[in-house]
C-alpha cells in the first residue's frame, strides 16, 4: 500500500517559476529571507501554485512545493485544449485565455506557458493584458482563470424528434 502512495505523488511535475531574495530592515540590522513561487501539475489536467518562505532556497522551495501539491484545481480538457475563452484579473495582472483547433500547440508567454504545460494542455492561445511582469500575480491570475472553465452542458441541446 505505501508504494501506491509514491507512485501517486511521483507522478507529480514540479516548476520553479520565481525566486526573490527577501529583506527587511530592524533594529539589529537585515533579516534576509528568500520566496518562492513553484508550480506543480500532473499533465493531466491538475495545476497547482505554491508561494512560500524560508531562511534559506532550499526551505522556501520545498515548502511552495508542499503547498502547491495542497492547493491542486482539476481543469476541464477537451481535445487537448480548454472548452471556451475566459479571462481574469488579479492585482494589475491580467490573463486572456483562448482554446485552438489541434496542433496549433502552446502559443503563451513564460508563466503561462509553464501553467499549462504542467496542467497537460498542449493548444491554447493566451495573452498578459496586464502591465505587471510580476510571475507570482500572472500565475496567481492564470490559476484564477483556469478555476472558471466550465464543462459544456449536454442539457441545452435540441432533443431527437424521433423520441
Amino acid at each position: 500500500m505505501p508504494e501506491e502512495i509514491q507512485k501517486e505523488k511521483e507522478e507529480f511535475e514540479s516548476k520553479l517559476l520565481d525566486l526573490v531574495r527577501i529583506s527587511h530592515t530592524r533594529a539589529g540590522g537585515r533579516k534576509i529571507r528568500f520566496r518562492a513561487v513553484v508550480v506543480t501539475g500532473n499533465k493531466q489536467g491538475k495545476v497547482g501554485v505554491g508561494v512560500a518562505k524560508g531562511r534559506d532556497v532550499a526551505q522556501a522551495v520545498e515548502k511552495a512545493t508542499r503547498l502547491s501539491k495542497k492547493n491542486l484545481i482539476e481543469i476541464p480538457i477537451i481535445e487537448d485544449t480548454i472548452p471556451h475563452e475566459v479571462t481574469s484579473k488579479v492585482g494589475v495582472a491580467k490573463i486572456l485565455l483562448k482554446p485552438q483547433r489541434k496542433g496549433r500547440g502552446l502559443v503563451a508567454g513564460g508563466t503561462v506557458r509553464i501553467i499549462c504545460n504542467l496542467a497537460g494542455i498542449k493548444n491554447i492561445s493566451s495573452k498578459i493584458l496586464g502591465r505587471t511582469g510580476n510571475k507570482l500575480n500572472n500565475a496567481r491570475a492564470t490559476i484564477s482563470a483556469l478555476k472558471k472553465l466550465k464543462i459544456p452542458s449536454t442539457k441545452h441541446q435540441i432533443p431527437n424528434k424521433s423520441q
